[in-house]
């Protein structure tokens, strides 16, 4: 767990660009931390909640990620938790009950909204380290991760139909991740997937014993942080702009991409450090 000071809630627009201080020891129960392989990891850090997504718990979700976002050191993100059985238990539903006016639950969901997209558009890979139970709107936090590492006692799942709610701010994640009819099991059945369900599923990417979880995170994020970070983000913006393209659309977008990462120094690098048979040494340019 990192012993860095919790960055705070944000008000869910975009930080513009720029170098971004350190935020207060006390503002919210999200770490961040950097290690110097370039490594961030931002951790969920409310074990009392079950690191319910709550108003704050969103909002220093947001500022972490925007901190990652524009720090060039970092080349990858992780996403983990403090808590020993959850990764996060989704929204607070007491929020869903409470009194506040419908206009202000409306604009609260707008969180989810900003960190889907901060996240989809990030320039930079992202693993999220499912230690435990991950539910509800977490599901749809962690499906815009890149890649999902889980321990074999993680489960995951959209609970919500089965107290009148429904996961509408994660569907398009979900859609666009699983499969449509087991999609349609997760949220109409409201069932959890164990960890090797969701493997099946397409839902995670690995899945290990307990044991080897940490080492196992800890071996992906160190070699996504070994690439190239402008191919990286290069390749990054055509995942993400592809997705929803006409074929011949996406055929001609990707050409020109192709186009400009032969045009950079890196590409040259890493072609003649493979010869040469040595670790290519990045320039980002």
């Amino acid at each position: 767990m990192s012993t860095q000071p919790p960055v705070g809630s944000g008000a869910g627009d975009a930080a513009p660009p720029g170098p971004i201080a350190a935020l207060p020891a006390d503002a919210g129960p999200v770490l961040y931390e950097v290690a110097d392989t370039g490594v961030a990891t931002i951790t969920l850090n409310e074990p009392a909640t079950r690191n319910a997504l709550s108003p704050e718990v969103l909002g220093g979700l947001i500022a972490s990620f925007e901190r990652a976002r524009y720090e060039e050191r970092v080349r990858v993100v992780v996403l983990a938790s403090s808590h020993d059985t959850v990764f996060s238990s989704g929204a607070n539903l007491g929020g869903f009950a409470g009194d506040a006016s419908l206009v202000h639950k409306h604009f609260g969901s707008e969180r989810f909204v900003s960190l889907f997209r901060l996240i989809s558009a990030l320039g930079k890979p992202t693993l999220c380290a499912a230690s435990g139970h991950v539910l509800a709107g977490a599901l749809g936090i962690a499906l815009g991760c890149d890649l999902i590492v889980a321990k074999d006692t993680a489960t995951f799942g959209t609970p919500e139909i089965n107290v009148g709610a429904f996961p509408f701010m994660i569907m398009a994640l979900i859609y666009r991740n699983v499969p449509r009819k087991k999609a349609n099991e997760l949220l109409l059945l409201g069932e959890r997937f164990t960890a090797a369900e969701a493997l099946d599923a397409g839902i995670v990417n690995k899945v290990v014993p307990a044991a080897e979880f940490d080492a196992a995170v800890d071996a992906w994020a160190g070699k996504l942080a070994a690439k190239s970070p402008l191919i990286m983000r290069l390749g990054k913006e055509a995942m993400h702009r592809q997705l929803d393209m006409p074929f011949d659309d996406a055929l001609d977008y990707l050409r020109a991409q192709l186009t400009l990462a032969l045009s950079t120094e890196d590409i040259v690098e890493g072609v003649t450090a493979f010869f040469e048979k040595r670790p290519p040494e990045w320039k980002g340019r």
